[in-house]
């Protein structure tokens, strides 16, 4: 019945305002189109829906009842668009979202409590990993990415600066000394996390050259939170996103090593699947996070 909506909406036109060229009018189409579309519905019907004269049109038995029917059918449309384009404004549901363990604990766990106590038809579900997510196989609404991203049909927002940076505690730095260049770092107790491939740190020096060293992992682990653990308790030096480890410089418990070569930028996005049509659960949570976390930055990218 829904593929003769059109024919539909012309015969309750038509028994509305008493005539086809009536019709025709208020549904800007012409005489033709709107007589077509009624011939249509009653041979679709098999049955006819109008006694017409030169003078006057008159519904027949099965037109009174059938465009009682009809009524009740557009109404109900009408409804259902309302309702639709309530829920459009509406953010509810079930938001599923995915980030790395330690940034997403640290910030995105809080930012999200916040966003859902704001809109309490919403449900949040956090999904905490160090691996890239596949949102279309895990069923995710979006993800929060760190770094360059690869090339994918995914939308990317960006989200808010962020670098990375060389870190030890005090501790370690007292008793194995500071390294002056990144090529002492080869020699260094070093504190990787599982996705750092092969254990290679690259860097920019201060003329802008590149500089790529070795660095052996003497702990390794796929949690960027037990890697930031390690490096307070003084087990050697980490890698880490300011993010992670910038209130931990600012009070000393960590200090920044080699400022003057930078590690690749690592910006934060926001990644879902498409922009057509996003639920404004996703479309407004990823303004309120960017939001928040522009807000929250407070990093010189050459403070140490």
């Amino acid at each position: 019945m829904l593929d003769n909506l059109p024919a539909l909406v012309a015969f309750d036109s038509i028994v509305r305002t008493g005539s086809l060229s009536a019709a025709a009018r208020e549904l800007d189409l012409s005489l033709a189109v709107v007589s077509k579309r009624l011939a249509q519905l009653e041979a679709s019907l098999d049955v006819r829906l109008l006694q017409r004269t030169t003078r006057r049109q008159t519904l027949t038995d099965e037109g009174v009842l059938f465009h009682a029917s009809v009524v009740r059918i557009l109404a109900e449309l009408e409804s259902a668009e309302a309702t639709l384009g309530q829920r459009r404004r509406v953010v509810g549901g079930l938001l599923r979202l995915g980030a790395p363990v330690d940034f997403g604990r640290r910030w995105i766990a809080p930012i999200a409590a916040d966003f859902q106590r704001l809109h309490p038809q919403l449900e949040v579900q956090l999904e905490l990993s160090d691996s890239v997510a596949n949102l279309l196989h895990e069923g995710l609404d979006l993800a929060i990415r760190v770094g360059s991203l690869p090339d994918s049909s995914l939308i990317a927002r960006p989200l808010a600066d962020n670098y990375r940076v060389l870190c030890a505690a005090p501790r370690y730095l007292h008793e194995h000394g500071e390294p002056r260049h990144p090529a002492e770092l080869a020699s260094h107790r070093c504190l990787l996390n599982s996705g750092q491939a092969g254990g290679e740190w690259r860097f920019s020096g201060p003329d802008g050259e590149g500089v790529s060293v070795k660095v052996r992992g003497s702990l390794v682990s796929n949690d960027g939170g037990v890697v930031q653990a390690w490096a307070l308790d003084g087990m050697g030096i980490a890698l880490k996103s300011i993010w992670d480890v910038g209130d931990a410089l600012a009070s000393g418990e960590l200090c920044r090593i080699l400022p003057d070569y930078r590690a690749r930028e690592a910006p934060l996005h926001a990644v879902y699947p498409h922009a057509a049509h996003l639920a404004p659960r996703v479309r407004e949570f990823v303004g309120y996070l960017r939001e928040r976390l522009v807000s929250a930055w407070r990093w010189d990218a050459q403070s140490s």
